[in-house]
């Protein structure tokens, strides 16, 4: 996994307004279906990785869960434990280097 790449990434989407943050914010994202993926922190709670999880998994949103909070903090400058991208390309990019 490229895991630095994907932070960089994902800095880069909250520069360009291609975000949306928190738990509230991504939820309702995902239920207009504007998000194209969804990332919790691995040390999220759990009730608050369920509700997301299963968010994304009735709206077909791709989930991820690989980095720690402070990790995706530092990435877009905020600390926030839940991130939704809003655009195919970043969360397209952000999956391939996830993935590999």
């Amino acid at each position: 996994m490229n895991k630095q790449k994907a932070l960089s990434m994902l800095g880069l989407a909250m520069r360009a307004g291609k975000l949306v943050t928190g738990e509230e914010m991504t939820v309702d994202k995902i239920r207009t279906q504007k998000v194209k993926l969804a990332l919790v922190a691995e040390d999220a709670g759990k009730n608050t990785k369920k509700k997301v999880k299963d968010k994304s998994a009735f709206y077909q949103v791709p989930f991820v869960d690989c980095f720690h909070s402070s990790e995706m903090s530092q990435a877009i400058g905020r600390e926030r434990i839940v991130i939704g991208v809003l655009d195919n390309g970043f969360a397209n990019k952000i999956e391939e280097l996830i993935s590999s």
